[in-house]
């Protein structure tokens, strides 16, 4: 029998490169096609040679401040960086379990306010971007059933401790029936604006710009609000965040730089929904 005063051998000091490797290695072929994006967004947003040692809890809970909710599928997006931070500790390569702090930052709903300025504002959509929220808004509502056989399945499980996936997919259904909602509100009182009028236009304070990420190819959504109505999970920034300042006065076609934790992130303004003032 082994003698219980018998040092463990020291875990490997991994870079967040090289454990997102070896978490992938572990993956089917299936499994590995579908999360590798997400990783490696996670690990190239902290730098690929970052220690994973040296993550701190603070850092992690703040990632969700650059995911946005364009397709509302948030608790998927974080699903898997949690997966592969939980990984990671059972290998001993953190002395925290990190993948606990990265969550969706709940923000309760305000019931019964007399005043929803939100909700009546219009907006000015290219074809384009018309075009595109209207598919989007097709394709959330074909997730309904989806969503719902997913919470039925996750209610009948009752030996699922804390029953995890039942308040993941009760999250995302609450998600996607919001995003419903604005888009649903968006499309009645939006006016259409000519593609050249729209891409002569400077980003202002209400406006709604989609982004593509020149590193990843993926596209993003982000509106521009005051810092108290500010909410990254549904892609809600505000003007005097770092992405907010890089993107007033631009105008559609234009590059940005953005600093984060690994260095400057570039980006490329693909499409400008203005408020219509």
């Amino acid at each position: 029998m082994a003698s219980k005063n018998k040092p463990d051998s020291a875990p490997p000091n991994y870079s967040l490169g090289e454990a997102a490797t070896q978490f992938l290695l572990t993956l089917s072929s299936e499994e590995r096609l579908k999360s590798q994006q997400e990783v490696y967004k996670f690990v190239r947003w902290y730098g690929e040679k970052r220690p994973l040692m040296g993550l701190t809890i603070p850092e992690v809970a703040n990632y969700t401040e650059q995911i946005t909710s364009s397709t509302t599928e948030v608790v998927e997006k974080l699903g898997i960086p949690k997966t592969f931070l939980a990984y990671a500790h059972k290998q001993g390569w953190t002395k925290t379990n990190l993948s606990v702090h990265l969550k969706s930052k709940k923000t309760p709903p305000k019931l019964g306010s007399p005043i929803k300025r939100s909700s009546h504002k219009k907006v000015l959509l290219t074809t384009k971007g018309y075009a595109d929220l209207k598919a989007e808004l097709d394709t959330l509502k074909n997730k309904r059933p989806r969503i719902a056989e997913e919470i039925q399945k996750a209610a009948s499980d009752k030996d699922f401790r804390e029953n995890a996936p039942l308040e993941a997919a009760r999250e995302q259904l609450g998600q996607v029936e919001g995003r419903i909602k604005e888009l649903e509100s968006t499309l009645k009182t939006a006016t259409l604006l000519d593609e050249q009028q729209a891409g002569s236009r400077e980003i202002s304070f209400g406006d709604t710009v989609v982004l593509r990420d020149l590193a990843s190819g993926e596209q993003v959504s982000y509106k521009l609000v005051d810092a108290s109505e500010a909410n990254a999970i549904k892609g809600k920034i505000s003007v005097v965040s770092p992405m907010g300042r890089a993107l007033l006065g631009r105008m559609q076609g234009q590059k940005i730089e953005v600093k984060a934790p690994a260095g400057i992130m570039h980006y490329q303004i693909e499409d400008i929904q203005h408020r219509l003032t």
